[in-house]
């Protein structure tokens, strides 16, 4: 039960889920730091069913966009101390400060340096751009802001039981079996540079399913684009493919289903840190964005990374006439990755 006379912390949470993964180091930190207190995660419905169930003891006020007013009243009410502000945004300064917050802590960016009552500077190289560092070591510095230990770096989700009851009713078929469980992730919603060819993943299925009899799955998130990336797939490989665009699940029937698998073979995307903080093995398949932005540090990925004079540039979109980088990663060198961890899992 929350106390009465107990100072309110609130943590205001990144909106992408790969970087609402890659801060549960510094929640963990923050929430031991300020045990005791009354601690509250501001985040979407999105990153709240992708956090929970957890060991945190926090409570949620949750924030899906459109007017702000409702949440700073909202907020006002609450009487928070202090605001901790992991999202890099203006609108995230702007409403702790008209909310009344006295103490707002975050990086001075984006325009917000003289809204922060504890400023931290970001990293920049000489050229005055920002630094490609960790985004964990990027959100614990915070932490280490407000005296807090930060030596682990480990990301962590949790399952909720109901949500692996739900999921076998869903995918029990699937699951079923004895074979080992290879999820495929072909999207990713920062944008087509980061896609792996189409071709190239149903080439991989194939591959795995005639030498190990795996079962193989699409994880696609529940819209046309990604449905259709999935369908592609499907149609260019040779053997059978299931893909959860014919059977979309829930976040957390989505962690759920990663939690069970063998292998995951991904873009650079969400549902790459959600398999990593639930434990499992993946290869990660790195085209124009630089590693350096979300090194974990975790011995069970596999980075393969694509080779090409303009890489890395993090843009969304491929600026060429070919998408080199990530051309230049070949089914022949993710299936001899894929074939090692197998392989073990033999023995």
């Amino acid at each position: 039960m929350l106390g009465v006379n107990r100072d309110k912390i609130l943590l205001w949470l990144p909106s992408p889920v790969g970087d609402a993964v890659l801060c549960t180091p510094a929640l963990r930190s923050i929430c031991r730091r300020f045990e005791g207190e009354d601690i509250y995660f501001l985040a979407s419905g999105t990153v709240r069913r992708l956090l929970s169930p957890n060991n945190l003891g926090n409570e949620w006020v949750e924030s899906n966009g459109g007017c702000l007013i409702p949440l700073i009243r909202r907020l006002r009410r609450c009487g928070f101390l202090r605001a901790v502000l992991f999202k890099n945004s203006f609108g995230s300064a702007l409403t702790t400060f008209l909310a009344g917050v006295p103490e707002r802590i975050g990086y001075a960016r984006d325009g917000r340096t003289v809204l922060l009552t504890q400023r931290i500077r970001p990293p920049k190289g000489a050229d005055g751009r920002f630094k490609p560092v960790s985004m964990i070591d990027y959100y614990l510095r915070i932490a280490a802001e407000l005296g807090c230990e930060t030596t682990e770096r480990y990301t962590e989700l949790s399952v909720d039981r109901q949500d692996k009851l739900s999921l076998s009713a869903k995918l029990g078929g699937v699951l079923s079996g004895r074979s080992p469980l290879v999820v495929l992730v072909p999207g990713g919603a920062f944008g087509p540079s980061k896609w792996w060819p189409a071709d190239r993943f149903a080439a991989t299925a194939d591959r795995l399913i005639e030498k190990y009899d795996a079962t193989v799955v699409l994880c696609v998130a529940p819209d046309k684009t990604e449905a259709r990336i999935a369908e592609r797939i499907c149609g260019l490989a040779k053997r059978k493919v299931h893909s959860l665009a014919d059977t979309p699940l829930t976040m957390g029937e989505l962690k759920a289903f990663l939690a069970e698998s063998d292998l995951v073979i991904t873009n650079d995307t969400g549902p790459r840190h959600i398999a990593i903080a639930l434990g499992k093995k993946v290869i990660t398949l790195f085209g124009p964005n630089n590693p350096k932005w979300t090194r974990t540090g975790y011995e069970q990925e596999v980075q393969i990374k694509g080779q090409a004079e303009c890489v890395p540039c993090d843009k969304p979109r491929c600026r060429r006439n070919r998408h080199l980088c990530m051309e230049s990663i070949g089914v022949d060198t993710v299936c001899a990755a894929a074939g090692e961890i197998l392989d073990n899992l033999r023995k």
